[in-house]
């Protein structure tokens, strides 16, 4: 394992981490909201046993990266071929997870000559997409998020703000009880010991300099995201669970009607949790076949 920076064009600085088999096919995984460059390590595991190389890095205002307020999901693009850049490789896969979904979808569109394939679980739908409700079926930590966030937003960047200071110190039980209205039954029964440890360590990172990456995360779901997905051409999938409350599946209907040729994984059985728990090997071994 190592960890590295990155100094973008703009003067920006991005913390990044490597780890499974450092000579393999290289994949980016793109932490979800929040989150921060740390790998879980059944994930390592399972990349190192398949010759992969496993790269994490820090969104903006996340862990060691610097703060961009305004940031859009398409700005994703540009940052992982930085990475990838300094890592000295052309070509490689991605596949993102909850608020890493949309940014995975984003390096297929915007890097069609690098990006192998691309997998996008558990992701949002873009705002302005029509033809479902996107609250349809969401737990109410995160209705009741968004309608504070409609409706003041000042009051929500403070709240936020909050948020990130009580999650500097969060225990795994912390954790369990912040998700409380979001997991349904599946997804309970998937947050094991590990992954709790994992998910408080992941949320120490990620906040470590504050709560500008959680901020910036959720305002950039809502603002244009910079591409459009039907321009999608690599090869892609996309993984949603019906059990999901964090993102309802309606998320995962709408990608799979309009990401073009999308290799579509809607799963009756599965939830939020699940995909990133169970999930991961399936996803590896897909896009290892792609290069």
């Amino acid at each position: 394992m190592r960890d590295f920076e990155v100094v973008l064009p703009d003067g920006h600085r991005i913390t990044a981490r490597e780890d499974g088999d450092l000579t393999g096919s290289p994949v980016f995984s793109l932490h979800g909201t929040p989150g921060s460059r740390l790998l879980y390590p059944k994930h390592v595991e399972d990349a190192r046993r398949r010759g992969l190389r496993l790269i994490g890095y820090d969104r903006p205002g996340y862990g060691g990266s610097t703060s961009r307020r305004g940031r859009s999901v398409g700005d994703v693009a540009g940052e992982v071929a930085a990475v990838a850049d300094e890592l000295g490789f052309e070509e490689f896969a991605v596949w993102g997870h909850s608020g890493g979904g949309a940014p995975a979808l984003a390096c297929a569109a915007l890097l069609p000559d690098r990006v192998v394939a691309a997998s996008c679980l558990a992701g949002v739908a873009p705002s302005d997409a029509q033809g479902f409700d996107p609250l349809e079926g969401m737990g109410q930590a995160n209705l009741d998020e968004i309608r504070l966030m409609q409706s003041d937003l000042a009051a929500w960047e403070a709240q936020t703000a909050v948020q990130g200071e009580e999650m500097r110190h969060v225990t795994p039980e912390g954790i369990a009880e912040v998700m409380t209205t979001l997991l349904s039954d599946v997804d309970r029964k998937a947050l094991t010991p590990g992954l709790l440890q994992f998910f408080a360590e992941q949320a120490h990172e990620a906040f470590r300099n504050g709560a500008d990456g959680m901020r910036d995360d959720n305002l950039s779901d809502l603002r244009p995201w910079g591409f459009d997905v039907a321009s999608i051409r690599v090869p892609t999938q996309v993984w949603h669970g019906a059990h999901d409350r964090f993102v309802p599946i309606g998320h995962g209907r709408w990608l799979a009607a309009h990401v073009p040729n999308v290799e579509a994984h809607l799963l009756p059985d599965e939830g939020h949790v699940t995909l990133y728990e169970h999930r991961i090997p399936e996803v590896h071994g897909w896009l290892s076949r792609r290069f």
